[in-house]
């Protein structure tokens, strides 16, 4: 397992080179108007750093662009799914086109 103080430092790149589509949902998000709703972006969870994360609600939201369709890339993507879900946490993905605009 990789250690808490690399996985900060990989989360922290993360937040520094954003999408475009990651830059507008966390825009949303952090101005969220429901208690307990506050979210985190490109946050660590155990062995994963996850793209947007409500800790009050244990909720999970990815946002997945076409490297993400990969025969491995899904592989992976499902372990991490069911690695977060039996750890309690609730995930919501978003297929984003590389065409679209915002």
């Amino acid at each position: 397992m990789v250690s808490t103080s690399i996985r900060r430092a990989a989360a922290k790149k993360l937040r520094a080179n954003t999408t475009p589509h990651e830059r507008t949902l966390w825009r949303a998000l952090k101005e969220f108007p429901v208690t307990g709703s506050h979210f985190r972006r490109q946050a660590p969870i155990g062995p994963y750093i996850v793209d947007f994360f409500c800790p009050a609600r244990h909720l999970v939201i990815e946002l997945d662009g076409g490297h993400h369709n990969e025969d491995e890339a899904i592989k992976r993507d499902q372990r991490r799914q069911l690695w977060l879900e039996n750890e309690g946490y609730r995930v919501i993905r978003f297929w984003i086109r590389r065409s679209m605009e915002i």
